[in-house]
């Protein structure tokens, strides 16, 4: 399976995810505000 990549300047895919309070998050909330930054802890949990 080939890796999938986003270039840089390049809008990631729309996701949604649960916070740490089990409240849905939408990334494309944040669009056209303050940049966003990811961090996918491994095992968090």
């Amino acid at each position: 399976m080939k890796p999938f990549l986003i270039a840089p300047g390049e809008l990631a895919p729309d996701f949604e995810l649960e916070d740490v309070n089990k409240k849905l998050i939408r990334l494309s909330s944040f669009r056209g505000g303050k940049p966003v930054l990811l961090a996918f802890l491994r095992g968090f949990m």
